[in-house]
């Protein structure tokens, strides 16, 4: 969803129309459907939805990293104002690791067992022309950021040898370590306690303003997302159903989608209950075209429009977006 250019901040990243296909024995699996938005510079961007949504498909085409049964069939990746999906493969790869860095969901299968922490913070540095003995002093002092400690002597040690918060802190430290101007984020905090999810939020968030990068956070923890995110763009099954800054859509969600999200965070909930709230129905089968609403099958408001059209793009205020037939029918009745 497209916001007004005359009134965002330049932006890192725009993708515009971005269609992805994966072809299965049973057919073509579309997996990404016009999706489209902006990441301003500087901020985070919050990619919220159940699990199926497209989240971490949508991350990993941002970073080129797709199996051979993926294909994009259309739309754009503009990554500072260059198309990544035009570029070839070795210009694409350049920017890994330097303009473009990513937290994986799993710390311990994003890391190499076999290999020491340092052998994997001074790799990451592969751009840097400079001697080994400097990036290990960098990566010393990044490790002592993230709150890694006596990191001169747990630099020698290996992965399995760290708890799964403290992997995941070697994990942004790495990332962070080449000063992206792009961080994606997928689900880093998915495999950690509730406490140490909160410190890794604000761990974050602190590296983020002294570095000025972008992130990408894709996530379906409401409360991570309100805390770290500027935007948020809510996805089901394939396609950006609304999109505005965390106070819009935390305080003013307008699709049927996002309001029930939103009804289903166990900290919205003030009565003492047994039965935690939840969407009826499940995710649909992305396989062949669909017509009208995708969300129709699990709304409470669908109606005949529902069934037989697409619905398209209605801003709400200045800043909000929202793919809804009921924001146009009431828009009818308004008028």
């Amino acid at each position: 969803m497209r916001r007004d250019d005359s009134v965002s901040p330049r932006s890192v990243l725009e993708i515009r129309g971005l269609n992805l296909d994966f072809g299965t024995p049973r057919g073509r699996v579309h997996a990404l459907r016009n999706v489209s938005f902006d990441l301003p510079a500087g901020q985070v961007v919050g990619i919220v939805g159940e699990s199926g949504s497209g989240k971490s498909t949508l991350a990993y085409t941002v970073m080129g990293l797709l199996p051979d049964n993926a294909e994009v069939t259309a739309g754009s990746i503009l990554f500072e104002g260059k198309d990544l999906l035009k570029m070839r493969a070795p210009a694409r790869r350049s920017l890994l690791g330097d303009r473009l860095s990513m937290i994986f969901q799993d710390p311990m299968t994003a890391l190499n067992p076999v290999r020491t922490i340092g052998s994997h913070m001074i790799d990451i540095q592969h751009h840097e022309q400079v001697s080994r003995g400097e990036k290990r002093a960098r990566a010393l002092e990044m490790l002592h950021r993230v709150g890694i400690p006596d990191p001169e002597s747990r630099v020698g040690a290996y992965p399995h040898h760290f708890s799964g918060g403290m992997r995941q802190r070697v994990c942004i430290a790495m990332a962070l370590l080449v000063k992206p101007a792009l961080l994606v984020a997928d689900e880093p905090t998915t495999a950690l306690d509730a406490t140490l999810e909160v410190q890794i939020i604000h761990l974050l968030k602190q590296l983020q303003k002294e570095i000025g990068c972008s992130i990408l956070f894709v996530s379906h923890h409401l409360g991570a997302v309100a805390e770290l995110c500027d935007r948020v763009v809510i996805m089901y099954a394939g396609e950006v159903v609304e999109e505005g800054s965390v106070r819009d859509i935390f305080h003013n969600p307008a699709h049927p989608y996002t309001r029930a999200l939103l009804e289903c965070d166990p900290g919205r909930i003030k009565k003492s209950t047994r039965t935690l709230p939840s969407i009826p129905g499940e995710v649909p089968s992305l396989l062949g075209t669909k017509l009208g609403c995708i969300f129709r099958s699990r709304c409470p408001q669908a109606f005949d429009r529902c069934v037989q059209e697409n619905p398209v793009e209605h801003r709400i205020g200045l800043d909000q977006v929202a793919r809804c037939h009921l924001l146009d029918e009431k828009r009818l009745v308004s008028a």
